[in-house]
């Protein structure tokens, strides 16, 4: 498979873009070569396609069922209620529609933590992105549901060669506060022994750290330092009460923090995310959505815009986090975080690309594309999107997208029908 992408705008000059198998092969002014896909770049810019840092994709399912409650209200009394009576097939319409969501809005790799491990995957399967994927680790300090949970992962991870390169397995004990320290110790020697990722929760909230500190006497990155858990394969989600020795522990041990702005504001998690003070100290940073039932959408286009502008409200300052520096936050870095050779277009990185309609009124008149794309851009103004050397959308059309939507509002309203029923 070849596709050729012709007078493109790349960096602020037209290029072409030539791709072979997976990979952008050449990227030159002019390519003279034949492709089995030849698309016309005229008024678009290619970019590297996004990478979503923090998911819970099958929350789609739950968007907007349960919104501007207070958190423990809004996990007790409604997403704990429906998600315990959630299936595979539930997960699997969910998991579909947040990868078409995420297609649509120009993103082909996406970092998640959810139920039925296998329905997110073959979600991901099908539809042709990238996931780094992780079942739900929770043992609430129960020894059996520990031994229970392990040999659930274990056989995950035997499994998880049968869904193909674009399918991650990776480890995903939920927070410190809901696995024991037996759970979080046997995650790190496993992930270690099997060079696989651990995605966590951490720091998200301020009851989350008075818990660990009347607990464990030592705040949460301190305490996972103690027992072994850091290490560069830790992708550590929210961060946003860590003080400033948990920040040089995280640097110190190379773990990656992904941020979620529109989900803490949502939250009100009642902090703004240190970002300076870990850009400074040299933590890699990257960007995530969270789920849609705290965002409540996938679109990392808003991301963008919500993570710089929380900053410069919280600083105080309008040069705190800039567009291009978001931008990265986006793609490059969540590159770096995650170990893949993508999020720049250039020559030897695997072809993971969109295509931005720069015809688009609210990129009108085009001075700067980043500042375009972090303050006036969305979703929307994705008009290609190529993953893996295929091409998942041409001119906003996603294959068979209306039938995805149609299973996924029949799950959805099942899903909460079933709950409600239980609940009396």
């Amino acid at each position: 498979m070849s596709i050729l992408i012709k007078g493109v705008a790349l960096n602020g000059q037209k290029k072409d873009i030539y791709v072979r198998g997976n990979f952008i092969e050449k990227v030159d002014d002019s390519i003279a070569l034949s492709a089995d896909v030849q698309i016309s770049g005229d008024g678009k810019a290619a970019i590297p396609s996004f990478i979503n840092g923090h998911t819970h994709a099958a929350m789609t399912l739950l968007r907007g069922y349960a919104d501007d409650m207070h958190l423990q209200d809004w996990l007790e009394k409604k997403i704990w209620v429906a998600e315990a009576h959630m299936t595979e097939e539930d997960i699997y319409c969910g998991a579909r529609l947040a990868c078409l969501e995420m297609i649509k809005t120009g993103t082909t790799f996406f970092n998640d933590m959810y139920w039925f491990w296998k329905g997110t995957a073959l979600a991901v399967q099908e539809m042709g992105i990238r996931g780094a994927i992780s079942a739900v680790f929770i043992d609430f300090f129960d020894k059996k549901k520990a031994e229970e949970q392990i040999e659930i992962n274990m056989k995950l991870f035997e499994e998880s060669g049968n869904f193909g390169d674009r399918v991650t397995f990776t480890l995903g004990p939920h927070a410190m506060y809901t696995v024991s320290e037996e759970s979080l110790k046997w995650a790190a020697d496993f992930a270690r022994d099997h060079r696989l990722l651990i995605h966590i929760h951490l720091s998200e909230t301020q009851e989350e750290v008075e818990d660990c500190i009347r607990k464990q006497g030592m705040r949460p990155a301190e305490y996972l330092e103690k027992i072994g858990f850091l290490g560069p394969n830790v992708i550590a989600c929210h961060g946003v009460w860590l003080k400033q020795k948990e920040i040089l522990l995280l640097k110190k041990h190379d773990v990656k923090v992904v941020h979620n702005p529109i989900s803490n504001m949502k939250l009100a998690v009642g902090k703004a995310f240190p970002y300076e003070r870990l850009k400074t100290a040299g933590v890699t940073i990257s960007l995530g959505t969270d789920g849609c039932s705290s965002n409540n959408n996938l679109d990392m286009l808003e991301s963008m815009k919500f993570a710089s502008l929380l900053q410069k409200y919280h600083h105080k300052d309008t040069t705190v986090l800039p567009a291009l520096e978001v931008f990265q936050m986006a793609t490059i870095n969540g590159a770096k975080a995650f170990g893949l050779n993508c999020g720049e277009v250039k020559e030897g990185a695997l072809a993971d690309i969109a295509l931005i309609d720069l015809q688009r009124p609210e990129l009108t008149p085009h001075f700067d594309l980043y500042s375009d794309l972090a303050y006036s851009g969305n979703g929307g103004c994705v008009d290609t999107v190529i993953c893996d050397g295929k091409v998942l959308m041409a001119n906003r059309k996603v294959e068979n997208e209306e039938t995805i939507l149609e299973e996924a509002r029949r799950c959805a309203f099942d899903l909460i029908k079933r709950a409600s029923k239980s609940n009396g």
